[in-house]
């Protein structure tokens, strides 16, 4: 192995495989950001509900992004001492004996398994699953997807050698070697997360073979180096350290320091999500939260994930106030973000259901349906987009509220996603959280939290939290304010609205 003396001097490279493209991120050895990078690829919906991706599409991406993030940087590939992996989680990627693909993958989008999840709850029952893995068994997890497999496509099936995850295929393509990182195993459905190792139990239970599932790591554990053809490809050299990584969610949240129990992060992204790291092994009994490992060695994590989070704001944007931004260049959001703003918190007595999507967290519901209730005369597009905002953090507050059920008391929300940005929203979130949230300085958090795993496995830090304390530093901070009273009268009201529909959303959505 080609290796250098790790110094001030030394460059890392994280890679972050994600639904619409790759990113990749490249550090200097003190932690900070020297340049990025993306390449492109796009799903495919060959039917509804379904989401898959040709894994050969991920490699040019990510040799595109590679080169842009070094050319950024205005350093050489070859100058690059390690490397780090992260991805969307959950995607089935199916191998044969001669490690080709043999079907596209699937992606933790792909609602297909929905009748395959249903039949094991049923069967193994959710107290049992959660005891073996820490989660339920839901369609946007890995196992599920080869149960389908197994029931319409068997001779693709019965060719499968191995199964990887979307970041783990990019290191096969970078190394040759086949492996998993612990986070992104956990949302396999198959991961006994507790003990950080494959769950044999339900492996047997489901018929799923062990040899199809490769190693798991800790996330800044050197398991390859650079192969020669993937360096006369990229221009890295040949022999560095490849680290195991992360699950994209993990990696994020190492980008923005969330190492320790009692920091917290929420995600303002298309989708909203909570996070919060644990010193110790928790989940809840009805797996509402997901229970996995963290990628810091010796750590896990709680995560409640809402399917429709700043993707609401886009969603009022297009169905409401789609004149909002007729003028060329002119951004619609900050303009939605002053009607909010010009009415008093709690929206004149306006409530809306973020559940556009169906839901996940808290309530794993596919029929739960958005609403607006309690409209009257006084309400206009403004009450609509104060209440938008007040939904979606209403429901971020409820997966907040089970993660306190566990025991863990958050000291502050660390947000991050492009509703981070919203002045009214960071707000709004520290008034129903009742802690005070921050904002981090972080680029591009996913790819930046798996150069981090490189740089620790390389040799750069002492341990994840030590980096973390180099390279996250906090930007600004709010603390609660006078609208908390109001706004948690609402909370209580908005807690009771989805036990008080759950029997009719069915009938709503056509499925009763």
């Amino acid at each position: 192995m080609h290796r250098r003396t790790i110094s001030i001097m030394s460059h890392f490279l994280g890679i972050d495989v994600g639904t619409s493209g790759t990113k990749a991120i490249v550090l200097d050895g003190t932690g900070a950001v020297l340049g990025t990078g993306s390449g492109g690829h796009e799903p495919d919906a060959p039917q509804p509900g379904w989401s898959e991706q040709d894994p050969e599409a991920w490699w040019p991406s990510s040799v595109s992004a590679i080169g842009a993030a070094c050319r950024n940087a205005g350093v050489e590939a070859a100058s690059i001492d390690a490397v780090g992996v992260t991805g969307q989680m959950h995607g089935l990627v199916a191998l044969d004996a001669a490690g080709v693909p043999v079907r596209p993958a699937i992606l933790w989008n792909d609602g297909r398994s929905q009748p395959q999840c249903r039949a094991v709850e049923e069967r193994l029952g959710i107290e049992h699953l959660v005891a073996a893995c820490g989660n339920r068994m839901l369609p946007g997890f890995t196992a599920p997807k080869l149960l389908w497999m197994r029931e319409h496509e068997p001779e693709a099936y019965a060719r499968i050698a191995t199964v990887l995850l979307p970041k783990d295929w990019i290191r096969f393509r970078l190394s040759g070697e086949m492996v998993m990182d612990v986070s992104d195993a956990s949302g396999t459905a198959v991961f006994d997360c507790a003990r950080r190792t494959w769950s044999d139990d339900l492996l047997t239970e489901l018929e799923l073979p062990r040899s199809w599932w490769p190693h798991a790591a800790e996330g800044p554990e050197v398991v390859a180096t650079i192969s020669a053809t993937a360096a006369s490809e990229t221009g890295l050299r040949p022999g560095i350290p490849i680290v195991a990584g992360a699950g994209d969610q993990a990696a994020s949240a190492i980008g923005t320091g969330l190492v320790a129990e009692g920091r917290v992060g929420t995600t303002l992204g298309t989708s909203g999500v909570v996070f919060a790291p644990t010193d110790a092994w928790r989940s809840t009994p009805d797996g509402r939260l997901h229970a996995f490992c963290h990628a810091v060695p010796g750590r896990w994590h709680l995560m409640g994930v809402m399917l429709s989070g700043a993707g609401s704001l886009d969603w009022f944007r297009n169905a409401i106030v789609p004149d909002i931004d007729e003028q060329a260049g002119d951004d619609a959001f900050p303009r939605i973000e002053a009607m909010a703003n010009e009415v008093p918190a709690g929206a004149d007595g306006l409530l809306f259901l973020p559940y556009l999507s169906g839901e996940r967290t808290p309530w794993p519901d596919a029929d739960a349906r958005g609403a607006f209730i309690g409209l009257d005369l006084r309400h206009d597009r403004r009450h609509l987009a104060r209440a938008v905002f007040e939904g979606v953090t209403h429901g971020l507050a409820q997966c907040l509220d089970l993660i306190r059920s566990t025991g863990v008391e958050p000291r502050t929300v660390t947000l991050s996603g492009g509703g981070a940005k919203s002045e009214l929203w960071r707000r709004t979130c520290a008034d129903l959280f009742g802690t005070p949230v921050t904002t981090t300085s972080t680029t591009e958090a996913t790819a930046c939290g798996a150069a981090i795993l490189a740089a620790v496995g390389a040799g750069a830090f002492a341990s994840v939290e030590d980096a973390c304390a180099s390279v996250s530093k906090e930007k600004d901070r709010i603390e609660p304010g006078p609208d908390r009273e109001v706004l948690m009268a609402r909370h209580e009201i908005f807690a009771r609205l989805y036990p008080a529909l759950q029997s009719e959303f069915p009938a709503i959505a056509g499925n009763g």
